[in-house]
């Protein structure tokens, strides 16, 4: 993208926005009535929540304290889906540091309406008048922020268009239904000995064949197929849980960023560096000497969240997260798919081969939706007494990218889904 010149700030300055929605908290109420930090957890409706599992560290069993709570209806890649995610942790010292004391919930409801879009593919559309209409931003969809340039016309309700329902015509007959308009003249007895001597033949012929060709022949008659319910514990009441953070509403503006630039060095600088040889000369220039001696991941993270430095979150569905670190489990295992990341250009990447884990439930790909920056820790601890408190770089969380539901939600019914919660935890030589 072209860059653009601020209003607020000299004509010499250049600024690209990118497809990054940064969250700002705040103490005043915003136009998303639904995302906020710590506090308490609202859900979908009233009637159904997660199971009570899911309100648990992995590691002492205790119970998490929210830390975000996100709109994440995106009615241009889900329409008719209400979609809401959840960041949770441990406060317990002893938990640091280990996988299972932070976790991720994705909560869905599929509208009726979305159905036969899925069912029917290309032939189903909204009516012809819902074509020129504006699609809904997705800084409009997550916080009603719009971009700059942008009209103040707000979209329509993606959950109002009318998807075209299925036929009513009445079922078939039934093809196996034997007709009586002519009477047998021989008619046959109901049962012979032979036929009887026949038929338990052949069932014990089917149950001498190998189970596995039976089964890929498919000579045993399929069982209907049930859905067995999950079991669900019952959440906790808010009573039971740890003292919440305090509730932050979010704000938000897309991401701006000025040119980058080289870190500045000294003309009086002098570096030694420690060769094999036990030399003090590197055979290099004392430029390339101090890049070399620096932790470029961390470098980029920190100058690209101290252009925003008060920015909470970063959101770009299947976009890719800014890494901490490349030398930690969740660097080794993004690192390789995230080097767009460091381009300040607007770049978006597909679902798929990003190295997340697939979804636990359908198998589909994940893809990453949203993250939390170092601020969050200061806003959340503000009012904290202790002196040692969260200790993490970043907290990546990555989602379905279906979108799915639980096999046992039925259309219109309420799901929650644990997604996948990569931790950076703060190096402490960086502290």
């Amino acid at each position: 993208m072209a860059p653009y010149d601020s209003d607020s700030s000299d004509d010499d300055e250049e600024y690209t926005q990118t497809n990054v929605l940064l969250g700002y908290a705040t103490d005043q109420a915003t136009g998303d009535p639904i995302s906020h930090l710590g506090g308490h957890p609202s859900w979908i409706d009233d009637k159904t929540a997660p199971s009570g599992e899911l309100a648990k560290c992995k590691v002492c069993n205790d119970l998490l304290t929210l830390l975000l709570e996100l709109n994440g209806d995106l009615p241009d890649h889900f329409p008719g889906h209400e979609r809401r995610l959840y960041i949770l942790a441990c406060r317990r010292k002893a938990c640091r540091r280990k996988e299972g004391s932070v976790r991720g919930i994705r909560g869905v409801r599929v509208s009726k309406l979305a159905e036969p879009a899925k069912t029917q593919g290309k032939t189903a559309s909204a009516p012809k008048q819902e074509e020129n209409k504006p699609k809904p931003q997705l800084g409009e969809s997550l916080f009603g922020v719009k971009p700059s340039g942008s009209s103040n016309s707000s979209g329509a309700n993606p959950f109002s268009n009318p998807f075209s329902s299925s036929s009513n015509g009445k079922a078939p007959a039934n093809p196996f239904a034997t007709s009586t308009s002519s009477p047998n003249p021989f008619p046959a007895p109901a049962s012979t000995p032979q036929s009887q001597q026949s038929s338990e033949k052949a069932d014990e012929a089917n149950t001498l064949l190998p189970e596995t060709f039976a089964s890929k022949a498919r000579i045993s008659s399929p069982k209907a197929a049930t859905l067995s319910p999950r079991p669900h514990v019952p959440w906790p009441a808010e009573s039971c849980f740890p003292s919440p953070y305090a509730l932050y509403h979010l704000d938000a503006e897309y991401e701006t960023l000025d040119t980058p630039s080289k870190p500045e060095i000294p003309e009086n600088a002098r570096m030694d560096i420690d060769s094999a040889s036990g030399s003090g000369s590197g055979g290099g220039s004392v430029e390339e000497a101090f890049e070399s001696s620096l932790d470029k991941t961390f470098q980029r993270f920190a100058d690209r969240i101290g252009q925003n430095a008060e920015q909470v979150l970063r959101y770009e569905f299947k976009g890719q997260p800014l890494l901490y670190s490349k030398s930690d489990a969740v660097g080794k295992l993004l690192a390789p798919h995230s080097d767009a990341a460091s381009s300040n250009a607007k770049v978006t990447m597909s679902g798929g081969g990003n190295g997340m884990p697939r979804c636990a439930n359908c198998g589909a790909g994940r893809v990453f939706e949203v993250q939390l920056t170092p601020h969050t820790i200061t806003e959340l601890e503000a009012e904290e007494m202790s002196i040692e408190g969260m200790e993490w770089g970043t907290i990546i969380m990555g989602v379905c990218g279906r979108d799915c539901k639980p096999a046992d939600v039925g259309e219109g019914e309420v799901g929650y889904i644990e997604e996948w919660v990569g931790v950076q935890w703060e190096e402490i030589a960086k502290r």
